[in-house]
């Protein structure tokens, strides 16, 4: 089936030109000279694609954009730009768009945005696919998003998935889903009928680290009774993904800089090379460019890993995927425990787009899941999710952790050990910011840092200094 493209505009020569020109390019055309018209059409027929002049007699194109998206959220819509109306354009990209096109067009600039548009949704078809295929597996929903960011995200993560790149790095906070983000790009790789294994680097001492990854021959140490095969030679022909890469000792990392070059390594106590073809993801958490800066990651690694980076956004920075996450997690709850939640309260909408996530869609999930467990009714209410300011998670309170846990009293429940490491750096940043009168070069050398890697923490924490001269820490409510 020929792929479909809807062309509104309300000058008839534009309308035949781009239709004998698309037609030519093997896509189905219709036309339509108003708003209204477009609706119409898209209504008795889908479009996949929608090119949308701005300036229509009837209705704004931004309306139509967004009545278009109401009607199908998967169609693609391009807007055609006059001079001078980038802004608006700009601002139907925020709605939804995929590209825009300026006038005069250049038809062979339309042509290469039509080709992104249909792969895009090309993309988003296999995602979903592969999504239904292996739920039960790997849970797609933390990472998959209607976001322009996230489709900007999986665009890279497709080109990614089909080139022949051996060394991806993938950034994002915890819990925005970055293995599943390898799981992705493996699966839709010719690499994905091959095997998929996976390492957290800051799971195990150096030595058993460099067991594991390389292999070892019999006779290398004390405990090798037997030859080993390593992580990366089990992976040859499919994907190895290295969780949390900015933990790895340093001499691990000259050996990783290696098989990224060459493709070759030693197994530990061998000496025969061996060449392996096996595509290396690498996630962090951490802010690799500034270890660098502190000596405790090699800079040639950290370029040769960030040649191709993708960085999963926040859940706080994807708009509405908030609330679609939230309605999936609810339903998915309801078969669960046999609720009968069905929708969400407009003030618990807004206390979930105010809620700063900072444990991203894994916080929010287990959110909804508590809620659905504990609450009955028909509609979700923010008291059921406990997300008002007095009862957010009090960040300080951590603290309060870190010295039970130092006197040996550990919670019977466990703790978040990254979310107390996090909290324990802030707090000595807070003080000593204090103690210098943020004066951040006082206050780096104070802390042993340089001024880079200070700015980078403050910002990550937003810890700032009012006019007024009081310390501003949101945590602090």
């Amino acid at each position: 089936m020929r792929p479909s493209i809807l062309v509104v505009d309300d000058q008839t020569s534009i309308r035949h030109f781009l239709a004998r020109t698309l037609e030519e390019e093997d896509f189905e055309v219709r036309s339509a000279a108003t708003g209204q018209r477009a609706l119409e059409l898209c209504r008795e027929a889908l479009p996949d694609i929608v090119l949308l002049d701005l300036k229509l007699p009837d209705k704004s194109g931004t309306q139509v954009l967004e009545e278009v998206k109401r009607i199908a959220q998967e169609i693609t819509v391009i807007m055609i730009t006059a001079h001078g109306d980038v802004e608006s354009a700009v601002e139907a990209m925020k709605l939804g768009a995929f590209d825009y096109i300026g006038k005069p067009l250049n038809i062979d600039q339309l042509l290469i945005s039509i080709r992104k548009a249909m792969d895009s949704q090309r993309l988003w078809m296999e995602i979903s696919h592969w999504r239904r295929q292996h739920h039960k597996q790997y849970d797609l929903d933390l990472v998959v998003g209607e976001s322009e960011r996230m489709r900007r995200m999986f665009a890279i993560a497709e080109q990614v998935a089909r080139s022949n790149t051996t060394s991806v790095l993938v950034e994002g906070e915890s819990g925005t889903g970055k293995e599943l983000i390898a799981h992705v790009i493996h699966n839709l790789s010719p690499r994905k009928d091959q095997a998929f294994l996976d390492l957290n680097c800051a799971s195990l001492p150096e030595e058993l680290l460099e067991s594991e990854l390389f292999g070892h021959e019999r006779g290398a140490f004390t405990d090798a009774k037997a030859m080993k095969k390593g992580l990366l030679e089990l992976a040859d022909g499919g994907t190895l993904f290295l969780d949390e890469v900015g933990e790895m000792p340093l001499a691990i990392q000259a050996k990783l800089l290696r098989v990224l070059e060459r493709m070759t390594f030693k197994r530990v106590g061998g000496t025969k090379d061996i060449r392996v073809d096996v595509r290396i993801v690498s996630a962090t958490n951490r802010d690799l460019q500034a270890a660098v800066s502190a000596s405790l990651f090699r800079d040639d690694l950290y370029y040769r890993l960030k040649v191709v980076p993708i960085e999963i956004p926040p859940l706080r920075d994807r708009g509405d995927d908030i609330l679609l996450l939230a309605k999936h997690f609810m339903h998915e709850f309801n078969r669960a425990f046999g609720k009968s939640f069905s929708a969400l309260s407009p003030e618990t909408e807004g206390a979930l787009l105010r809620y700063p996530w900072p444990g991203n869609v894994r916080e929010l999930r287990n959110t909804i899941e508590r809620a659905i467990l504990l609450e009955d009714g028909e509609c979700l209410e923010p008291e059921h999710l406990a997300l008002s300011p007095c009862n957010a998670p009090e960040r300080t309170s951590l603290v309060s952790d870190l010295d039970r846990v130092l006197s040996g009293q550990f919670p019977t429940d466990g703790l978040d050990f990254e979310d107390l490491l996090r909290e324990v750096e802030k707090q000595i940043i807070l003080r000593a910011s204090d103690a210098t009168g943020w004066n951040q070069t006082r206050t780096s050398l104070l802390l042993g840092m340089n001024r880079d890697k200070l700015r980078y923490r403050m910002k990550l924490y937003d810890l700032t200094r009012d006019h007024s001269g009081a310390t501003h820490d949101p945590a602090r409510k």
